[in-house]
């Protein structure tokens, strides 16, 4: 890369206009991709579509990883466990009630909304740049060897 002889250093190269975060993450969480906010971001329950359907943008270029279920158990938690102290304090129901009531409440709220979680998260990734989203590729993920028999 060829120095600026005035200033001593390297150009910077072309940076990309930023995105804007909040619509976008409105348009993962409602399963939308975060580019234009029309095409599906999933083909199936948690599958992401390889590019939106609409305008072509690259989708699964994201590393959500463990962060979906680890905010999905948050969220719920928080929803739960105050509904249920609440219920226990006023009414002292049976822990056989207890646990038909909140069990299934866990189950349901943690379906529902992990996959609301999860395309907030990777439209996020996408406003921001990260992990192939940017202008930069990502280190290349080297190959799995073969174990030694």
């Amino acid at each position: 890369m060829p120095i600026d002889v005035k200033t001593g250093t390297a150009p910077h190269p072309a940076v990309p206009a930023p995105r804007d975060w909040k619509p976008a993450l409105l348009n993962g969480a409602k399963l939308r991709c975060p580019r234009c906010g029309e095409g599906h971001m999933f083909n199936a329950y948690l599958k992401v579509n390889h590019a939106c359907p609409v305008c072509g943008e690259v989708l699964d270029l994201h590393k959500a990883d463990d962060a979906p279920p680890y905010f999905t158990i948050t969220i719920v938690a928080h929803i739960v466990v105050p509904a249920l102290l609440v219920v226990e304090q006023t009414w002292a129901p049976p822990e056989w009630l207890h646990a038909v009531i909140w069990l299934p409440l866990c189950l349901i709220l943690s379906l529902v909304l992990l996959p609301i979680v999860k395309g907030g998260l990777i439209a996020l990734q996408w406003a921001f740049r990260m992990h192939g989203f940017g202008v930069d590729d990502d280190e290349p993920v080297p190959e799995p060897k073969p174990d030694a028999a």
